[in-house]
């Protein structure tokens, strides 16, 4: 099989030639630039290393990266990818810890008092923070919930002509020059949970509590805008994109952030109303980023439309994976579950990495619904030679 193929057969629950494989494909199967940097000296590579994610600092995964661990997958991105950014005009930066990286010419952060790297807005007030020997930004603008919005005044982003533009020319780019799977991510505006609360996520989770009209009539413009983009989407890619992807996160480290019955009563109507609308009117499977112990949503989120979760977090609460997949295995695809990356994979031996890969694609793989990826993205510190055992394991064993 090619990689489109071999990828389409596993997210059909049917059985590939061998495990489909991920790296960068997404914004949260993706690897830090200083990782990445690390990586491509141990592999031989001299090429600069391109940061295209700026608020996660992720690095632009290259062909022979990606053809060096069997990857399977290419992400279509918008132009600008964060902090709205444009990905061009490359010029050289350095990292806290002195990587030296490339990253888009208009990327103007400043240094305030304590040495923290931060990004102001147009209207010059504070966008986001890198704390000084930090790795990511953290977002610091109050999003619609936080912010108590109204929902009528929202000015929500819409795909502009330019931007249909290139993602027609770039997923035709990718449909006729490579056999990568294409994988893209055309959410909401917003979250319309987690991300709803940047800024004040517990104003948001009481207003969400206490307020079911405003966070009706909010989710209910959301949407309609959500449904908009994805009608100029799927009319600028056709059928050159074989999944697209949404996120939200419903469960930390030890349980889920609210019940079940409330996401079923709140949430969930609005989220069936967009993922209706890609499965009625494309092909496409629908992808979800959902992170931590989320066991008892899975029905609820097969029901809604899910086809495919990621990132399989394994070391959450109730997310063992052999159970996953009795449970749910012929009605859901689990994309990552790699290792254990909070532990195994930064602090680990690359045996004992490649344990846990094996034992990982041993529980997930049979009978397909599987794609193997990193749970989230591969952190600073994480050693070379433990991604090298990671992905090679993948190859080796699938």
């Amino acid at each position: 099989m090619n990689s489109r193929e071999r990828v389409v057969c596993a997210i059909n629950h049917q059985q590939p030639d061998r495990v489909p494989i991920d790296l960068g494909g997404t914004r949260q199967s993706g690897i830090a630039a200083s990782t990445y940097h690390r990586l491509k000296q141990r592999l031989g590579l001299r090429t600069p290393t391109r940061v295209y994610d700026l608020y996660q600092m992720l690095a632009e995964v290259e062909r022979p990266v990606m053809e060096r661990f069997g990857a399977d997958c290419v992400g279509l991105n918008r132009p600008a990818v964060a902090f709205g950014i444009r990905n061009e005009g490359w010029k050289p930066w350095q990292l806290f810890d002195g990587t030296p990286v490339e990253v888009p010419g208009g990327f103007h952060p400043v240094t305030d008092a304590n040495d923290d790297l931060v990004l102001l807005g147009a209207d010059k007030m504070l966008l986001a923070r890198m704390p000084r020997g930090g790795f990511y930004f953290d977002r610091l603008d109050k999003y619609p919930g936080a912010a108590h919005a109204d929902p009528e005044k929202l000015d929500l982003p819409l795909l502009s002509t330019e931007e249909c533009d290139h993602l027609h020319i770039q997923g035709e780019a990718y449909c006729q020059n490579t056999d990568l799977a294409v994988i893209a991510a055309m959410g909401s505006p917003y979250e319309l949970f987690f991300g709803l609360g940047t800024g004040d996520f517990q104003a948001w989770m009481i207003t969400l509590a206490t307020e079911p009209d405003y966070v009706e009539a909010l989710y209910g413009r959301l949407v309609d805008a959500w449904l908009e983009n994805l009608r100029r989407f799927a009319a600028a890619v056709s059928d050159r994109v074989q999944i697209l992807q949404f996120n939200d996160d419903l469960g930390t480290q030890d349980a889920p952030f609210l019940s079940v019955r409330m996401f079923r009563e709140r949430i969930m109507p609005h989220y069936k109303r967009g993922l209706d609308w890609i499965h009625q009117n494309t092909r496409m499977k629908v992808f979800m980023h959902n992170d931590g112990a989320i066991f008892d949503f899975i029905p609820t989120l097969i029901e809604m439309g899910v086809d495919i979760l990621n990132p399989v977090q394994t070391t959450a609460a109730g997310m063992d994976p052999a159970k996953l997949k009795r449970e749910f295995g012929d009605r859901i695809v689990f994309w990552g579950a790699a290792c254990d990356c909070q532990h195994t994979l930064p602090f680990g031996t690359p045996e004992q990495v490649a344990r846990e890969v094996e034992q990982s694609i041993r529980i997930l793989a049979p009978g397909g619904g599987y794609v193997f990826a990193s749970v989230h993205n591969i952190q600073a510190g994480v050693p070379p030679e433990n991604v090298i055992a990671m992905f090679d394991a993948a190859r080796g064993t699938g």
